[in-house]
């Protein structure tokens, strides 16, 4: 073989490889890189969390005002330091307000093609504040009290509660996702259960679609988490009406589809004759060794238990995720996880403070949630 010959074929066997270095380096670049600021930057946020020791300062706190003023050096801080009177709906209210300030800041940092999961997660407050404002209007309540300034739909929130009649607002949600499941409320098709329900199923299915249409880490990434999601409403769902005598077939219509739980694990808890039997159904399941120490609680009604349980383990499992994919949505889906369940945790200290609980019995509840 000729040197010139051996030359073109090396010449182009290389050229062949640095193409595919290039290619390979491009989509690490594509893949990795859009994460490495707002991951630090939830690296630095998550390192301010509050610890147990914490925790124990604000049980001692006494008052509201002490409560509010202990937590001043926090991320909580901006939105309690506007506060206008030391109560306990105040205070909720701005704990409510700081997780929307954190999804939105998702969604000014987080890479542009996941960014979308964070918008819809948003929309999680236009199906509590449209929900609210249809229990007080029909309670006779001032819907007012009912609401958080978030939501990509607030405008119409606040429109709903200057409304006068429920046609009001139905003209309101004219053209929106909404507008049926309120028409069948109305048209007394649907309870108010069942509408609230419609709503979340809406709000779950955008939050699939979108996740199915992302690909590879982050695809898998956010299908889990929404699905295991769906799975906590489902199984909170079916033992609640199982503790409450509710037929199969009514429970079977508020479930919401697209959980990660196969439709036979559900058509047997469905089918059980009681809620023991009911969770027993979970045994064979991911979720079977996160709750199986809260069968005796489930015994005595507290399906609470069950549900913190479930947080515990969805927490968990998005902490394995965010390790094993340092450089992904995880990291951000786990942090907004770690800081609803220390908000929960400060509305339990808040609310047992404003009913004159002794520190240690603080200390001891707040130290059994999730």
């Amino acid at each position: 073989m000729e040197i010139s010959t051996l030359t073109t074929i090396l010449d182009t066997t290389l050229a062949v490889i640095f193409t595919w270095v290039a290619y390979k380096t491009g989509q690490i670049i594509w893949k990795y890189t859009p994460y490495s600021y707002p991951n630090a930057r939830i690296r630095a946020m998550e390192a301010r969390l509050l610890t147990d020791q914490r925790f124990s300062e604000l049980a001692e706190s006494k008052t509201l005002q002490n409560f509010v003023v202990s937590l001043e050096d926090t991320d909580y801080s901006p939105r309690l330091a506007s506060l206008q009177s030391y109560n306990l709906y105040e205070i909720e209210r701005a704990l409510d307000l700081s997780l929307v300030d954190l999804v939105e800041l998702m969604i000014k940092i987080m890479p542009k093609r996941i960014r979308g999961l964070f918008e819809i997660l948003l929309e999680e407050w236009d199906v509590r504040n449209i929900t609210n404002v249809i229990k007080a209007k029909l309670s006779n309540l001032p819907p007012q009290d009912f609401i958080i300034p978030a939501g990509r739909m607030f405008p119409k929130v606040k429109a709903m509660v200057e409304s006068k009649t429920m046609e009001e607002i139905l003209v309101i949600l004219e053209g929106t996702e909404y507008e049926e499941p309120l028409r069948k409320l109305l048209l007394k098709e649907i309870d108010l259960q069942a509408f609230e329900l419609e709503l979340y199923k809406i709000y779950y299915s955008k939050l699939l679609k979108y996740a199915s249409s992302r690909k590879g880490e982050e695809k898998l990434i956010s299908e889990e988490f929404i699905k295991m999601l769906i799975d906590y409403r489902n199984i909170s769902i079916i033992l609640r009406a199982k503790l409450s005598g509710m037929p199969s077939e009514e429970i079977k219509s508020l479930l919401i589809p697209g959980g990660m739980l196969s439709r036979a694990v559900l058509e047997s808890m469905l089918s059980s004759e009681d809620v023991m039997m009911a969770l027993g159904e979970l045994e064979g399941t991911r979720y079977g060794d996160a709750l199986k120490d809260v069968r005796e609680a489930v015994e005595g009604g507290r399906i609470d238990k069950v549900e913190e349980a479930l947080r515990r383990y969805i927490l968990n499992r998005m902490k394995e995720l965010s390790q094993f994919y340092p450089l992904s949505v995880a990291v951000a889906l786990t942090y907004l996880l770690e800081r609803e369940s220390e908000v929960r945790k400060l509305k339990a200290v808040a609310k047992l403070i404003e009913d004159k609980a002794k520190p240690e019995k603080i200390k001891e509840l707040i130290g059994e949630m999730a």
